[in-house]
């Protein structure tokens, strides 16, 4: 099984930071909207659980990207690149390093989650 967690900082006005970590190890820095009470679409971040994680294919990114499953009252949530909170629409982003409210090396942080997470069909994700 791989166990994935994602520690979250408080949101500022425009996202919230976060970090991945794999089976205890840090991996990389996270990106989403913010948290809110009540959700905005596109705006807001998955609640707080832990949910189970597949390798998909994703017809609007056109490549396989891990899907976390059951988000309450959300769908399509995946884990993929960008810089900033208009790529996420409800989506985590990965990168390697991080600004004030953007990551970056986002394109290969992804590409390394992938072939990692495609080492095994047992994934869940614990967003705190």
């Amino acid at each position: 099984m791989i166990s994935l967690k994602l520690k979250r900082q408080p949101s500022t006005s425009k996202s919230t930071m976060g970090e991945l970590f794999i089976n205890g190890e840090f991996f990389c820095y996270t990106l989403e909207d913010v948290e809110r009470e009540e959700k905005i679409y596109g705006e807001t971040a998955i609640p707080k659980g832990t949910y189970k994680v597949i390798l998909e294919y994703s017809p609007k990114f056109k490549r396989v990207l891990p899907t976390l499953l059951d988000v309450p009252n959300f769908s399509g949530i995946r884990i993929h690149r960008g810089v900033h909170a208009g790529h996420t629409n409800g989506c985590v982003l990965v990168g390697f390093s991080k600004g004030v409210d953007e990551i970056y090396h986002s394109k290969v942080a992804e590409e390394k989650l992938v072939e990692v997470l495609l080492a095994d069909d047992d994934i869940e994700i614990e967003v705190c």
